[in-house]
């Protein structure tokens, strides 16, 4: 079986007679080994060429041989007639023929935060009535998902599935709740939570609005599944969970079952009290992080109470053990993950809990997939 075919299955309720084995978030690990995984120069990250794009997904995906690839959308046809990357020197920069603008591109910084510390969004001005969400909450444009068939900005992605057609190529979408963080921050939602869930609740309608539109975007690119995010959550409790994220989280994961996809509801940090309503929203699939930061998510608690409703991902210690583990430990981490999709009837992925840390070499990921492939068989 191919790696599309492997998790098509395991999202069915047949279930795979062989295991998937994928890593969450594959352009965050990209992005920090960038020169571990392709032979490509950094900048290829950021040119609008397709060639160069194909080029360096190609070899990231070879070196890592995990089962899935990312699918987004690129710049549109005409966006790519005029813009190129130049070189002065050694320095890359994104000129566009239209303007003559010349913007420098910088390469990332691993591990994603900037020099000054931890990032956190925080509005200088955020909304407090509904007339304020409805002018900072920018909606889907009218006739952006037709006209994405045919601009050129779904070229990227039907390269990537046409060229690796046997990866399972995966989309990504936040969920409602967890998209009110760029309006309000983290301290702002929570305050808004507690003292105006109405606001809240019209916020999380109109960031389900764009979630749709991301959907059927997503099904236009070409990808079979959809990552849904949720992140933060945990720090509210269950009644406020499931007044103001679960219907919204429902009506999205449905939307995507009727664009013919499959969901993965990824769910980031404590799940005490909310799995049930976690599973509740229908997705095809659950993911959750690893145990950490004082909370416990054990993947066979999660796949008892899963079972018969969806399939489960695998939560393995990207730090302790795909990291900091011995080779042993790395076996016997994976062996206990993989008791889970016996019990599921062959619903089940292996994956970990959050992304690869910058600190893990490929090699680690590649013994990683080989051990879970062998010890399944």
């Amino acid at each position: 079986m191919t790696g599309r075919e492997k998790i098509e299955a395991a999202l069915s309720t047949e279930g795979s007679p062989l295991v998937p084995v994928v890593i969450p978030y594959i352009g965050i690990y990209v992005r920090d080994r960038w020169a571990d995984l392709t032979s490509c120069p950094w900048w290829f990250m950021h040119d609008p060429d397709v060639d160069h794009q194909l080029a360096w997904i190609r070899e990231a995906q070879s070196a890592l041989d995990v089962d899935w690839v990312e699918v987004y959308t690129w710049y549109s046809a005409d966006e790519r007639a005029a813009l190129s990357v130049e070189l002065t020197g050694d320095r890359p920069e994104l000129v566009d023929a239209r303007t003559g603008s010349r913007r420098p591109l910088h390469r990332p910084t691993i591990g994603g935060w900037p020099s000054g510390g931890v990032a956190s969004h925080r509005p200088e001005s955020p909304p407090t009535t509904i007339e304020e969400l409805d002018a900072c909450v920018p909606t889907a444009a009218p006739g952006l998902v037709e006209s994405l068939a045919h601009d050129g900005r779904a070229d990227l992605a039907r390269a990537v599935t046409s060229g690796l057609p046997d990866l399972y190529p995966l989309a990504f979408c936040g969920a409602p709740l967890w998209n009110c963080y760029f309006i309000w921050g983290f301290e702002g939602l929570m305050e808004t939570i507690a003292l105006r869930p109405d606001l809240v609740e019209h916020a999380v309608e109109l960031c389900l609005r764009r979630n749709l539109a991301l959907a059927r975007d997503a099904a236009l690119l070409g990808a079979r599944g959809i990552w849904v995010e949720e992140c933060m959550t945990d720090a509210i409790g269950p009644a406020a969970f499931e007044r103001l994220n679960v219907p919204a989280a429902k009506r999205l994961i449905d939307e995507i079952r009727a664009l013919g996809l499959r969901s993965i509801y990824y769910w980031c940090g404590d799940p005490a009290g909310k799995l049930d309503m976690i599973l509740s929203c229908g997705a095809d699939a659950v993911s959750l992080e690893e145990s950490k930061k004082g909370f416990t998510a054990d993947i066979g608690e999660v796949a008892d109470r899963a079972a018969g409703r969806c399939a489960v991902f695998g939560n393995l210690d990207s730090i302790g053990i795909l990291e900091d583990g011995t080779d042993d430990q790395l076996q016997a981490g994976i062996q206990r993950q993989l008791r889970v999709a016996g019990r599921l009837g062959g619903r089940f992925v292996m994956s970990l809990g959050s992304p690869v840390t910058p600190g893990t070499p490929p090699e680690r990921v590649r013994r990683y997939c080989e051990l879970s492939r062998n010890l399944r068989r």
